[in-house]
């Protein structure tokens, strides 16, 4: 199984470190690529004994499954790029928010396969959550090969396209909340007297620890937050103060306003795609890497 990047950030490298780790490949069996001049981490995948390269279409003949982890701008560029070389044997997947399977398929030859996902940054360090939907050539064989890949880096699931704009403002954002939630917890520590190392080891550990007890209990959040209020208690207390602050409509307005973004830049990378059909041939199909 040989792998390419390209766009040699630290989501390719992630994700590479996580088949290695994972035995699925060898190091010698990863290609990234990235333009020169730009900022990346190519540097970090010649250490760990991969290929690097600034030529896409290079790295696509020399792969077969290809990631695309580059700017969500620049995937209908790359793809025709790359098109070339591009063969029915060549499986792409795109990380980049907005692009959908049809603007991806569009730009490449007829009958070939992709997969678009929706990952998150966790999965710097194997805690991912990912979601991702097959395209219209993809094959069920393609669908095990992506969740295998996937699963090395956290918690993969297949799902109807349509989705992925939702997934995308819950767990592709969803780390940004979350790490509000525990600055303001910890911020809050700090105010009523705790030392901020302190207060944000308390924090950090009480996200956590909720987290698993949701996680392998498998009892419902709901349920669990009722455990915690004693009749009158601080935690009532402090939940009425929440709810009366709009916080949980806060947190679902969130989700929506990043569904929703994600979704107007998917009309955008679509409207992109449209335009560029228009254009002369010799006018879209420059080198990403020159």
């Amino acid at each position: 199984m040989s792998v390419g990047f390209i766009g040699a950030g630290r989501i390719a490298h992630a994700l590479s470190k996580g088949f290695v780790n994972a035995g699925l490949m060898k190091p010698s069996n990863i290609t990234a690529s990235a333009p020169k001049g730009v900022p990346s981490v190519l540097h970090e995948f010649e250490e760990m004994g991969a290929s690097v390269t600034h030529n896409n279409v290079e790295l696509v003949s020399n792969s077969r499954i290809i990631f695309l982890t580059t700017k969500a701008s620049l995937v209908p560029t790359v793809l025709r790029e790359v098109s070339s070389a591009t063969t029915k044997d060549h499986l792409f997947l795109s990380v980049a928010a907005g692009v959908t399977i049809d603007a991806m398929e569009t730009c490449l030859p007829e009958e070939s396969k992709v997969i678009r996902l929706m990952t998150n940054t966790p999965c710097l360090i194997g805690e991912a959550a990912t979601a991702f939907s097959t395209g219209t050539y993809a094959t069920t064989g393609d669908s095990r090969v992506a969740t295998e890949l996937l699963s090395s880096v956290g918690y993969t699931t297949q799902l109807d396209e349509s989705m992925l704009d939702a997934v995308c403002g819950l767990s592709g954002s969803g780390p940004g909340y979350v790490y509000l939630v525990i600055e303001a917890l910890s911020d809050g520590g700090v105010r009523m007297g705790l030392p901020r190392e302190l207060s944000l080891k308390l924090a950090c550990q009480t996200v956590l620890g909720s987290v698993k007890m949701v996680m392998e209990t498998g009892v419902h959040p709901g349920q669990l937050k009722e455990n915690v209020c004693s009749p009158g208690g601080s935690t009532i207390t402090a939940l009425h103060g929440l709810e009366n602050s709009g916080f949980r409509g806060m947190l679902i307005d969130a989700v929506q306003a990043a569904t929703k973004r994600t979704t107007e830049l998917s009309d955008l990378a679509n409207q992109g795609v449209e335009f560029r059909q228009r254009l002369p041939q010799h006018l879209t199909n420059g080198n990403n890497n020159k």
